[in-house]
């Protein structure tokens, strides 16, 4: 797959199991020229997120808290080092609090996620440079 300016697609991968949820963030990286791949585990997040090609890796906090810390040291020892947004419940502040300790680039309650995945989508895809603020 290329973009639309004939380059390879950057890929972004997706650790979520809720189908319609992952079509949507899909369709987000489709237009935008990118491919997504989704994970169901922390380890096929870690494998997918190694490839060169990937930009951005986005956790549903809720369904690895317990590999959390693994998944975004894996991540971010990678010499691509694409850029990990965790997002979950607003009601779940702790969750929330414990992503960031993970080393989360930026958490999000769910709500803000799916606000920002058109307005930040080219923030997010983007060179880490620093961590950007959470919202």
């Amino acid at each position: 797959m290329e973009n639309a300016s004939g380059n390879p697609a950057s890929r972004v991968v997706v650790l979520n199991d809720d189908l319609i949820f992952f079509s949507r963030i899909e369709g987000r990286a489709r237009v935008a020229g990118h491919k997504a791949l989704q994970a169901r585990d922390a380890d096929r997040a870690i494998t997918l997120s190694a490839d060169p090609s990937t930009r951005l890796v986005l956790v549903d906090i809720h369904l690895v808290p317990a590999d959390l810390p693994r998944l975004v040291a894996a991540v971010s020892a990678s010499p691509n080092r694409p850029r990990v947004v965790g997002f979950g419940s607003h009601v779940e502040a702790q969750a929330l609090r414990a992503a960031r300790e993970a080393g989360c680039d930026l958490v999000l309650p769910r709500s803000k996620f799916v606000e920002d995945l058109v307005t930040c989508w080219d923030e997010w895809t983007g060179p880490v440079v620093s961590a950007p603020k959470d919202r």
